[in-house]
């Protein structure tokens, strides 16, 4: 697994940051995707250039926003947390150098993972990556053969057609996962269940942490 982590890192830069602005932290589950049900705490860093119209976290685009925490102090809410994993979201999280956090918590025996639309270079060492794509601001090539997980928001029937481009440049083991667009979960959810009976290598990610009404 070492070995594994140390293959998707690609950067060694002097400028891997020792403070980032932190929109939140939370303990919760994660809710979607391969590993949804397990615990997790989220690191939701602030700072957002992709602007998906159908964002349900728009104030964390603005990094100005938000607080700026030093590396030991994320590190140290997430080892009080008690979750094993930690998931390191946005906003989107590669606008930033995460060399640094991410080392810190492997060091404390952390499971690391990170959503990203992957429209910046990868940095830091993660155990997940999870690539969601977005119209609105396409992911680098560089990324797409490291995500272990392509989820893909289904907002319209287009998208269908979207997530296919990214499955086929991605890894034969990397997993697919449809996710309906919350405000259009109903119509979009169908849809969805439609496609995978056609095509089975995808699976459809739900997002229960809102079914929950729980982070």
């Amino acid at each position: 697994m070492e070995k594994r982590i140390q293959e998707k890192s690609h950067s060694n830069s002097p400028a891997a940051q020792s403070r980032l602005p932190v929109m939140e932290e939370f303990l919760s589950v994660q809710g979607e995707g391969a590993h949804s049900g397990k615990v997790a705490w989220f690191i939701r860093l602030a700072g957002c250039d992709v602007g998906c119209v159908w964002c349900d976290v728009k104030e964390s685009w603005d990094a100005g926003r938000h607080r700026i925490l030093s590396v030991d102090e994320i590190v140290e809410k997430a080892v009080e947390s008690g979750a094993p994993m930690v998931v390191i979201t946005g906003g989107e999280p590669l606008l930033y150098d995460l060399d640094l956090l991410t080392a810190a918590l492997i060091d404390e025996g952390l499971q690391v993972h990170i959503e990203s639309s992957g429209a910046h270079p990868l940095s830091g060492n993660f155990h997940w990556i999870t690539l969601s794509p977005k119209k609105f601001k396409a992911p680098l090539p560089g990324i797409l053969p490291l995500a272990d997980e392509l989820k893909v928001v289904v907002f319209n029937k287009s998208d269908f057609a979207w997530a296919e481009k990214f499955a086929a440049l991605v890894r034969d083991d990397c997993r697919l996962f449809l996710q309906p667009e919350w405000s259009r979960s109903r119509e979009m959810s169908s849809l969805i269940l439609d496609y995978i009976r056609l095509h089975p290598e995808w699976s459809i990610s739900l997002q229960i942490h809102k079914y929950l009404d729980i982070p």
